[in-house]
């Protein structure tokens, strides 16, 4: 398994498998460049969204597949955004547009109720039918502040306060970022599987 697809057409994402998983020899390709088009979420759960678009991009180009379906789940409002967290606001998707919606729902909340987590889910598959993909989770929790702080990261990031680090994900340094985010717990749960294998 040298040679992997990865169902996304985020860059960021790209560079950041390709360096974790260089020591271990795979290569990750951007499934845009092997004419991989994103297919339609149709998924009731983050499990069920990343196997989808895996599959997909394993059909289409005959190589193992990696994909990843993440979002920000609120425990004030049941866990959503959730599985909609990109397109909370609605289509297109607008990270300002969102973060004023997910601020409007909270308004009034005090700190202790404002709890949320961040949630990533890998899957990686063989082939097209696996039977058996590896499936790695990562969370990261924090709560959501009443105004956006930071300038860096993308998405909700300036309104998802790190406790442990007392700042927002948006003024967090990125390797500081990568060490505590879902993504990173996510790609070391999925690093440690796959040594295993």
């Amino acid at each position: 398994m040298s040679r992997v697809v990865l169902a996304s057409g985020n860059a960021g994402k790209l560079a950041e498998f390709n360096r974790l998983f260089a020591e271990a020899g795979i290569e990750f390709v951007a499934q845009g460049d092997l004419g991989v088009e994103d297919i339609e979420e149709t998924g009731l759960s983050f499990v069920e969204n990343a196997l989808l678009k895996a599959r997909h991009a394993a059909r289409v180009t005959g190589l193992p597949a990696l994909a990843d379906d993440s979002g920000l789940c609120v425990d004030a409002l049941g866990g959503a955004p959730g599985l909609y967290s990109a397109r909370y606001a609605g289509e297109p998707g607008n990270a300002a547009r969102n973060i004023d919606k997910l601020l409007q729902a909270l308004e009034g909340l005090p700190v202790g109720q404002r709890g949320a987590h961040f949630h990533c889910t890998l899957v990686l598959l063989r082939h097209d039918t696996d039977p058996a993909p590896v499936i790695a989770q990562g969370d990261w929790p924090g709560r959501i502040l009443d105004r956006p702080r930071g300038s860096g990261g993308f998405g909700y990031d300036p309104v998802f306060m790190d406790d442990t680090h007392g700042v927002s994900a948006a003024e967090l340094e990125p390797s500081v970022k990568n060490a505590c985010s879902h993504r990173g717990r996510a790609l070391r749960e999925l690093q440690r599987q796959l040594a295993a294998i």
